[in-house]
């Protein structure tokens, strides 16, 4: 299972969808549209009509942050970047992983499959993922709704590519 797991976070994939995201009585709410290779991700957040509110990248070992407005950030992890941005870490590191439906390498978890023996629920990092799948047949989940102590996030899937 562990050399399953740390496969996944390798596999590429193209997703895109919708997020919201809760943290005390802030709130975000936005389309995204993300590309994973096992170097480099690119992560794109926009409004429902399409207007850019932030890019993502990671190339290699850094990552960067673009906003609507200009600003410009790096760190060495997305995790730290989004704490410095949004005041919150969001779990993108994570998520390469939890979007679809397996549990990070190199961390504890604990997963509950559902009836077709699917991730139903997984609980890793401090944070609970609960998944939701189009049909009977969906290997891949179509929602996932994420929470941790004081953050709670509901990722739509539109798009598997």
């Amino acid at each position: 299972r562990v050399e399953s797991a740390a496969r996944a976070g390798e596999e590429p994939f193209d997703v895109a969808g919708r997020l919201s995201a809760r943290y005390g009585d802030d709130a975000l709410s936005a389309n995204f549209d993300w590309r994973h290779r096992p170097q480099d991700d690119a992560i794109v957040l926009a409004t429902p009509l399409g207007q850019v509110l932030a890019k993502l990248d990671r190339d290699g070992s850094e990552v960067s942050l673009a906003l609507a407005d200009g600003q410009r950030s790096r760190a060495d992890s997305f995790d730290a970047l989004t704490a410095s941005a949004f005041g919150v870490a969001l779990p993108v590191s994570g998520l390469t992983w939890w979007i679809r439906a397996s549990p990070r390498a190199g961390s504890a978890f604990a997963i509950e499959r559902d009836a077709a023996g699917r991730a139903g629920v997984l609980r890793q990092d401090g944070w609970e993922i609960v998944y939701t799948y189009a049909d009977d047949t969906a290997t891949l989940p179509r929602r996932l709704t994420l929470a941790y102590p004081g953050v709670d996030m509901r990722v739509v899937v539109d798009r598997w590519q």
